[in-house]
């Protein structure tokens, strides 16, 4: 069964988020999206408490040594299909600690990443949109497939609200 089979029957997104070494600015961005001024739920989406119920890995900060392991063993924990999403600029690649003694490298390089969100931290409506791209429900609503689904940009979002 296709996910986006199994997510339009079930209709919501179960994320997990998951801090390995970051500033925590990604984290609270992800917190605000689930506010009452972004109300996240209404668009179906979801935190859950257990990998082991999540359709999507919100993934901020770096992977560094001490991480590395734990974030292995996170994504193992998820049910197929599992979608990974690296939140923020540090998650991409070490952003500005970049070259710091305890700073690892992108999430990438530890388990595969479905979509990336760049930012510094990202706002709460680059975090959304994300997600419901990568579900392939879009606020405009165009269908995305699998191959198209690369980067997303603040700019993208904004010139999606025009």
């Amino acid at each position: 069964m296709s996910y986006l089979t199994r997510w339009s029957r079930k209709r919501s997104i179960w994320v997990f988020p998951v801090n390995a070494a970051s500033c925590n600015g990604c984290d609270i961005e992800i917190l605000a999206s689930l506010t009452p001024r972004y109300d996240a739920e209404r668009l179906g989406v979801e935190v859950v408490a257990s990998p082991r119920h999540a359709d999507v890995l919100l993934v901020t900060g770096t992977a560094n040594s001490m991480t590395r392991g734990i974030l292995k063993k996170i994504y193992e924990q998820m049910p197929e299909p599992r979608l990974v999403v690296a939140v923020g600029a540090c998650a991409l690649g070490a952003g500005v600690m970049r070259g710091c003694y305890n700073v690892g490298h992108g999430v990438d390089k530890v388990i595969p990443v479905n979509l990336f969100i760049p930012g510094c931290p990202p706002r709460p409506e680059a975090i959304l949109f994300g997600i419901l791209k990568l579900v392939g429900e879009h606020p405009r609503g165009q269908v995305v497939a699998k191959e198209q689904i690369g980067k997303v940009s603040t700019t993208e979002h904004e010139e999606g609200e025009k």
